[in-house]
């Protein structure tokens, strides 16, 4: 009996993870249906039978960064346990400082500047990241403006600090970082070399 081998499909969720590499590596214009498609090896055709069009990526590639960066982040750390403090810093760490993620996070902060839409989709995530440092915060603040203001420095720390070029002195990134948790979680300094 004879087989007919055919092309093997490049599936929808390849062309979206290739689209959020280009996307973390060169904002949206660097999402093209022909790089990636030169990217994953395969002709541009085959995007067709997974989008209508490039629009259609973009909206399946936001869709994608907001359920890994709020649903998965949140269900992770409810599944994890532990207190707030600890379960504030692992969102923090799922989110701000992987290699996957953070990428894309800071493209999608660009890209918003100049995208309604995108800025909309944005602040929705952003408005679930602040509910959770609100919730987390609160267990040990019960002072509401305070809570408030912990959650934004706390979220603009988070952010920021990828911006930031500035030196500490003596001190290193990584231990000014860990000061600032500790006063944001209201939490015993520690000694400088822990």
């Amino acid at each position: 009996m004879r087989r007919i081998v055919g092309a093997i499909r490049t599936t929808r969720d390849r062309w979206i993870e290739e689209g959020l590499q280009a996307l973390a590596a060169g904002g949206p214009d660097a999402v093209r249906v022909e790089a990636l498609a030169k990217s994953l090896g395969v002709t541009k055709g085959g995007f067709y039978g997974s989008f209508a069009d490039r629009d259609a990526l973009l909206e399946a590639m936001l869709d994608v960064w907001e359920r890994e960066s709020t649903d998965e982040v949140l269900d992770r750390i409810e599944r994890e346990g532990g207190d707030p403090r600890s379960k504030i810093q692992r969102a923090g760490a799922l989110t701000f400082s992987s290699d996957r993620l953070l990428p894309i996070d800071l493209a999608i902060r660009d890209w918003a500047r100049r995208d309604e839409g995108v800025a909309e989709r944005l602040r929705r995530v952003d408005n679930r990241r602040m509910g959770l440092l609100r919730e987390m915060i609160g267990t040990f603040c019960s002072d509401a403006d305070e809570i408030e203001a912990r959650s934004l420095l706390a979220f603009c720390v988070a952010i920021g600090e990828h911006f930031l070029a500035a030196d500490h002195g003596d001190r290193t990134r990584a231990q000014v970082l860990v000061r600032a948790a500790d006063l944001l979680l209201d939490r015993p300094p520690r000694n400088r070399g822990d």
